[in-house]
């Protein structure tokens, strides 16, 4: 039967490929809360290798426990899917998988870290993949799947995406993409995102052959990008970490479910439509960005019970974000 070797969680946002020198010119060009620090250019890139810091950890980990494939749970940002229908979780089940082909981006291109092409290819495990979709619709779930890439000209999810380029020798290691609804209300809870990745462990462990899994959280966690009076709540993401830390994985979900939006808190505001909102309610807790600590949460749940080492958590209060990395081996 296939093994599960190890939980992995990471950050994926821009402050994650971008190098320190530009994140004070990023804080400077958002309309961020006026009592968010502007860092210095010395602070930011030793935050910014930090960053780096914690992907190499994880990225040698993975290789280190001999991992053979990695199922990624991450949010899909408008790449695959639109308000025509918007799942709250897609297996992708196609032999392969693409980057966006549109070249550049941001900062004139200048990036850090580890970058695929292009229009870059990523190996997938259909099989697993399969089984996956399969497994979880026999334990109460109906996710939507794509054999095909829904949006060529967008490439999957970017969140999946930074999980291949970061934590692998890409395209060698095969990644199945779990995409989840987590940026566009109302989207799943904390609990459905840990009752799913409960799920997906019973499926992993009844997998035939040799197979060594790894399971990754792929975004958050606390950030509103650019939105008004954006800010970073520390103490939120602290207590989540520490949820984490001890393994109470249902805790962590109830914990993000119950959190209460302040109504001075405009950063949140998600009443009206508009390109990145629906104007439709939200059952709980963050709203926008924030919303990706369930992806944690769903592959966290798949090590339910285990302690996790939180390897680092950065305040780049340039985004502003935190950007965190942890990983379980303790199966």
């Amino acid at each position: 039967m296939a093994k599960l070797v190890g939980t992995f969680f990471h950050s994926h946002g821009g402050t994650t490929s971008m190098p320190g020198e530009l994140w004070r010119e990023r804080r400077l060009t958002r309309p961020i809360r006026e009592d968010v620090p502007i860092e210095d250019d010395e602070t930011n890139i030793q935050k910014a290798n930090r960053t780096h810091e914690g992907f190499r950890v994880l990225r040698e980990r993975i290789a280190e426990l001999k991992t053979d494939v990695l199922i990624v749970f991450s949010d899909d940002q408008l790449e695959c899917f639109d308000f025509n229908n918007y799942p709250a979780f897609a297996i992708y089940v196609g032999e392969e998988f693409k980057k966006s082909p549109r070249g550049g981006g941001e900062d004139g291109g200048r990036r850090m870290g580890r970058h695929a092409e292009p229009g870059a290819a990523f190996k997938n495990h259909p099989q697993l993949a399969t089984a996956l979709l399969t497994g979880v619709m026999k334990r109460g779930f109906d996710p939507a799947f794509s054999m095909d890439m829904p949006k060529p000209d967008r490439g999957l999810a970017g969140g999946v995406i930074r999980t291949a380029e970061e934590l692998t020798e890409f395209p060698d290691l095969p990644v199945v993409p779990v995409m989840m609804n987590l940026y566009f209300a109302p989207q799943p809870t904390g609990l459905r995102c840990y009752q799913f990745g409960k799920a997906v462990r019973e499926v992993i462990d009844e997998f035939p052959g040799d197979l060594r899994v790894g399971v990754v959280g792929s975004g958050g966690l606390w950030h509103t990008p650019g939105a008004k009076g954006a800010w970073l709540n520390t103490d939120f993401d602290h207590a989540v970490l520490d949820y984490l830390k001890v393994g109470d994985i249902k805790g962590m979900a109830e914990y993000f479910d119950n959190y209460v939006i302040p109504e001075d808190d405009i950063s949140q505001d998600t009443n009206s439509r508009g390109r990145n909102t629906t104007g439709m309610p939200s059952p709980g807790g963050p709203a926008l960005g924030t919303r990706e600590t369930c992806a944690w949460i769903a592959a966290a749940a798949v090590t339910d019970g285990r302690p996790t080492t939180v390897v680092d958590y950065i305040d780049a209060y340039a985004s502003p974000v935190g950007n965190a990395f942890a990983y379980c081996d303790s199966i």
